[in-house]
């Protein structure tokens, strides 16, 4: 096309290629894919790098490039992790990191609407989706609203089914705070990423039908694998957001 730049020619080529194969079909080597394009190998790996950083495929030292799958529609409304992962036909599952209870401390007695001198349930957990890490969670909920909980139950159960379940709580409302942040090295060896790998940063306040404060969450999930999309119209007219994430890869591959 005229005006067109040569980078912008590869990107085209490539997204048509990626849009003919199925998903986690190898692409062919960088040295064909050059060859075929006539283009040189330095600008094709740009457009790969801008390819991969948009979740569009997947790369493994060693073993090449994938297309990637479609990410998939996540609800604005409140649902917990695990109904919505197994509703899209995915095995959700956890990994209980780290827990601990102690006195909640001044920052959490705020989020909780508890006293400083009440103890609080903290847990870290991996949560995971078709056995691939999606995020690490970190959960603060008063001990005084899930006696009995354990590491164990939040692997597995779902934390709102036990609500309901077993202490007839109900998640009625709740808040969500979304930040861009990097992972750290905790979360980096967790996750499978590289150090300072770019991410989304949740923050989530729930209550009860009483707006009485159930838990306080933050939680990292991995920004290949997580988007947001808004639909918006004229000024007065609705606006909906849809978050979105990609849970799969390639057969093999370690994240």
């Amino acid at each position: 096309m005229s005006g067109e730049s040569k980078r912008e020619a590869v990107r085209r080529a490539l997204l048509d290629l990626i849009a003919d194969l199925p998903n986690w079909h190898p692409l062919p080597p960088e040295r064909q894919l050059a060859e075929q394009l006539n283009v040189a190998r330095m600008t094709l790996r740009t457009v790969m790098d801008e390819l991969a950083a948009e979740g569009r495929v997947i790369r493994q030292p060693g073993r090449g490039a994938f297309v990637s799958s479609p990410k998939l529609s996540y609800p604005a409304e409140l649902t917990s992790f695990s109904d919505y992962v197994e509703g899209r036909g995915l095995k959700a599952s956890s990994r209980t990191v780290e827990f601990s209870i102690a006195p909640a401390g001044p920052q959490q007695a705020r989020q909780l609407g508890i006293s400083p001198r009440d103890h609080v349930v903290r847990a870290v957990r991996l949560r995971l989706a078709d056995g691939e890490p999606m995020a690490v969670e970190r959960l603060h909920v008063a001990e005084a609203r899930v006696p009995g909980l354990t590491a164990e139950d939040l692997e597995q159960h779902s934390f709102y089914a036990m609500l309901k379940e077993r202490w007839g709580i109900t998640v009625h409302s709740g808040t969500r705070v979304t930040e861009a942040t990097c992972t750290d090295e905790h979360e980096s060896e967790l996750l499978g990423v590289p150090l300072y790998t770019p991410a989304f940063l949740f923050e989530r306040t729930t209550q009860d039908a009483d707006a009485t404060v159930i838990e306080f969450v933050s939680s990292v999930y991995r920004g290949d694998r997580y988007r947001f999309i808004t639909n918006f119209g004229s000024a007065g007219s609705p606006t909906t957001i849809t978050e979105t994430y990609n849970t799969a890869a390639p057969p093999g591959t370690q994240l």
